[in-house]
């Protein structure tokens, strides 16, 4: 039996969480005149750079869409930041989200698929409307689920992950993806949340064993992620 990597890695919103306590802080020292904290206000949005890198190199780059977004997106403030792009320039590059927000399910379907088991791994795309899946097989890998103005829902009560953790990208616009899973599975949220939130809704268990069965990443913009039993 291999050895599983002990590193641990720190979630997604936990970095955000201390990147918006150190920027309250900065904000916080420069309008109580503590500390001249101008310039560095100015590289703040490095820090959203860094923070995107860190999770596609996390997840082994299965969650690409949504780290890139917050790369380019805070790339582009930090060079207007520094007066090197005019932010009205800018404005016209807006379309470039969509772009990425289509490769990003492009590269999703073009992902290796497990053979030999049907729904091993799932793909669901809800657009206006709303989507229902479940997987029953016993060699679960994972899922990429897609929530544009709808609702996708997964189920995964009658599945088991063989070789975990299982893999599910959520990526949402203006709507919802919920996952159903067996109460003793431990999920790791690892969603990017920006106007939005992702949450285990499940009720607190007394025991939990240590290996994680199923990491959810991906980007949430106006909608929600949620996990249930």
């Amino acid at each position: 039996m291999t050895q599983r990597s002990s590193r641990r890695w720190l979630s997604s919103q936990v970095l955000i969480g201390v990147l918006v306590v150190l920027v309250g802080v900065i904000l916080l020292a420069e309008t109580t005149d503590l500390y001249d904290a101008g310039f560095l206000l100015r590289y703040v949005p490095s820090l959203f750079v860094l923070l995107g890198l860190y999770v596609m190199v996390r997840s082994g780059f299965r969650n690409v869409f949504g780290p890139l977004l917050v790369v380019v997106v805070a790339g582009l403030w930090q060079l207007t930041a520094l007066d090197l792009v005019e932010g009205a320039d800018l404005v016209d590059f807006w379309p470039l989200v969509i772009v990425f927000f289509g490769l990003s399910l492009l590269l999703g379907h073009l992902r290796r698929r497990p053979r030999g088991v049907s729904d091993a791994h799932v793909t669901s795309f809800a657009a206006f409307g709303g989507s229902e899946k479940r997987s029953t097989s016993t060699e679960f890998t994972g899922a990429d689920l897609t929530a544009i103005f709808g609702g996708a829902e997964l189920d995964l009560r009658d599945a088991a992950v063989a070789d975990p953790p299982a893999h599910v990208s959520a990526n949402v616009m203006f709507g919802g993806v919920e996952l159903i899973v067996p109460r003793e599975w431990k999920v790791q949220l690892d969603v990017i949340p920006l106007f939005g939130g992702a949450a285990d809704e499940r009720p607190r268990r007394e025991e939990e064993h240590e290996e994680v069965d199923l990491i959810v990443s991906g980007l949430v913009l106006f909608g929600g992620v949620s996990v249930d039993d």
